[in-house]
């Protein structure tokens, strides 16, 4: 008898997974580094210690060696189920920014920050050029949140804070990408980096990316709406809401239901989760019970703990 198995990892969803790696590294490496506008993350603290290095050590190898660590905190409080994909993630991230910017040796021809057209943005259209790296920045991560990848750094801190001290994610990442940035901006100014531009004016235009780039990591993961309510009818309606309060600290609510056709009482499950997590929602309930019943609706807008206000 042959066994079905059951491919876990597809081959299509890591694929997406490097294309969008790539696409954020080019909005890094090739638009944003030379700028000096610093995105949160560890992408940004990693840009930080390129400058007070003198530009010497590679923003791509340092973000690697920052999120080692990172990723094995994660592994020992999360668990293996996001290994693979956060180890793909941000490794592919860091090759393509150190590809691209030409610090890997035999490629240093291709230094494509140095092109006439970056270098006349860099000098004639700042804010354009910083407009172009949130779009490729957005637009990678989004692809790769889409696909149940994940470049680690804060995303990993926030996650463990929320487990080990019930930190909503929502803060603890606000709270990192501040403190990044606030440390960027204060290399650059202690190191006078760019007499062209106050450190302020760049820290300005760091916290106008990273509002560029979330939401456009919000359009590409599933449209213009904001968060999912999950309406799921199953056989196994404790096992899945258990699943979902454990591996994705969400609430969940016991609705009692009738089917009208077949007159049997039953419970469903109702959930309200970010856009972000819907496919690890569905990946839940199925793994849990293949022939559930699941119901998706748009939400406009959630208030409450776990979710952040619309703007």
């Amino acid at each position: 008898m042959t066994r079905k198995i059951n491919v876990k990892h597809p081959v299509m969803e890591y694929f997406a997974i490097a294309f969008g790696a790539a696409l954020m590294a080019i909005g890094v490496g090739i638009f944003l580094v030379d700028a000096k506008v610093v995105p949160g993350g560890v992408s940004g603290l990693a840009m930080a210690f390129h400058y007070l290095s003198g530009n010497s050590l590679p923003v791509g190898a340092l973000m690697w060696a920052l999120n080692i660590p990172l990723f094995i905190w994660g592994l020992k409080e999360l668990g293996k189920n996001f290994a693979m994909r956060t180890f793909v993630g941000f490794s592919i991230n860091s090759f393509f920014i150190d590809f691209f910017r030409g610090d890997i040796p035999g490629f240093r021809f291709i230094r494509l920050q140095d092109s006439p057209a970056i270098q006349d943005l860099l000098k004639n259209d700042f804010l354009f050029l910083i407009l172009i790296g949130s779009v490729f920045l957005g637009v990678g991560l989004g692809i790769i949140f889409k696909f149940k990848g994940t470049t680690a750094g804060s995303d990993i801190v926030a996650s463990i804070m929320h487990k080990r001290f019930g930190i909503k994610p929502g803060q603890s990442i606000m709270f990192t990408d501040f403190f990044v940035i606030a440390f960027a901006g204060l290399i650059i100014g202690f190191k006078d980096l760019s007499p062209d531009k106050p450190a302020l004016s760049l820290t300005l235009y760091a916290l106008f990316l990273l509002f560029i780039s979330s939401k456009l990591i919000d359009i590409i993961i599933d449209g213009f709406d904001y968060a999912r309510a999950a309406f799921i009818i199953s056989e196994k309606n404790d096992e899945i809401s258990e699943t979902i309060i454990s591996e994705m600290g969400r609430g969940v609510t016991a609705v009692k239901t009738r089917g009208a056709y077949t007159n049997v009482e039953r419970e469903m499950v109702f959930a309200v989760v970010p856009m972000r997590e819907v496919s690890r929602l569905v990946e839940i309930v199925k793994d849990v019970d293949k022939d559930a019943f699941v119901i998706i609706h748009n939400v406009h807008e959630v208030l409450g703990n776990g979710f952040r206000r619309r703007i």
